[in-house]
């Protein structure tokens, strides 16, 4: 009788949310510029379209998560690690044309055939490429010791502004003051 009611449980619960997690429908806003659609992936990975332009937030879960989407313009990685900066993932993306914007601790482990690509911003510094305002912001776990799995100052958080319309990507962080 257990086992009925656990697979119950199972069928009627977790299975759903499973497949509510891959399906995701994309948000549409409108800026002064035209309408911006977000477009949830996966974990913290999320794209972005506006004005024909495909933005990667940390690709991360395989190149295949992005099916129907155009190759991305700009990708912006938070931090170093795996579900951030996946270089499986980034190798299945046609990047040619891309520009990686990123903190200096993820362009030190980027791929030698992508450094040409990449723009370094570190914490309140901004760039805009093609168009689109990136500022960095910082990240980091609290407290912010030896044993902090996001050091102060390593990763980025960012502030895009997409045509008047600011998105906040906080990265891997904890409420801190710079927020």
């Amino acid at each position: 009788m257990k086992s009925i009611a656990a697979f119950f449980t199972i069928v009627t619960f977790i299975v759903p949310s499973l497949f509510a997690q891959l399906s995701s429908t994309p948000d549409t806003y409108k800026t002064e510029n035209g309408v911006l659609t977000v477009h949830p992936i996966n974990h913290g990975t999320v794209a972005f379209t506006f004005e024909g332009k495909t933005i990667i937030l940390d690709p991360y879960g395989g190149a295949d998560k992005f099916s129907g989407l155009e190759a991305p313009d700009l990708i912006l990685i938070t931090d170093i690690h795996g579900d951030h900066l996946n270089s499986e993932t980034i190798s299945g993306l046609d990047t040619k044309n891309t520009t990686f914007i990123v903190p200096q601790a993820v362009a030190d482990r980027m791929n030698e055939e992508l450094q040409n690509q990449i723009v370094v911003i570190a914490n309140e510094e901004s760039t805009t490429q093609m168009g689109i305002q990136v500022t960095g912001v910082a990240m980091y776990n609290l407290p912010d010791d030896e044993n902090s799995r996001h050091k102060k100052g390593r990763g980025n958080g960012y502030i895009i502004n997409f045509g008047g319309k600011k998105v906040y990507l906080s990265g891997d962080t904890e409420d801190i003051p710079e927020m």
